[in-house]
């Protein structure tokens, strides 16, 4: 299955303590199920349910995502920047899709 363009925007170093904003947004179109092609048929949902960001294999923070979601759905969140690690993103979808993405946060 093919990869989507993602858009990943982690601090390159954080003081320790420090809360931080991290960003991932995912090029996706999001297609709902509801909505038919010019001959009428009925296009296929295809969408992103799960989002999931952890550091060092822990869960940070999650959403799941419903067809009302808008197309390249992008979140934005807190962190607490305590050591330094890898952060992993992951996004699953219909038809199997999944991607994961890392960034390395270093914390002094």
């Amino acid at each position: 299955m093919a990869s989507a363009r993602t858009l990943i925007q982690v601090p390159t170093a954080a003081r320790r303590g420090e809360v931080i904003e991290l960003r991932a947004m995912i090029a996706h179109a999001m297609e709902t199920g509801y909505r038919s092609d010019l001959q009428g048929r009925v296009v296929p949902r295809d969408i992103i349910r799960r989002f999931s960001c952890r550091f060092d294999g822990a869960l940070v923070f999650s959403a799941e995502l419903a067809p009302a979601i808008a197309a390249n759905p992008y979140f934005a969140f807190p962190l607490r920047a305590t050591a330094s690690g890898t952060l992993s993103f992951t996004w699953e979808g219909d038809n199997g899709f999944a991607q994961t993405e890392t960034a390395r946060l270093t914390v002094t």
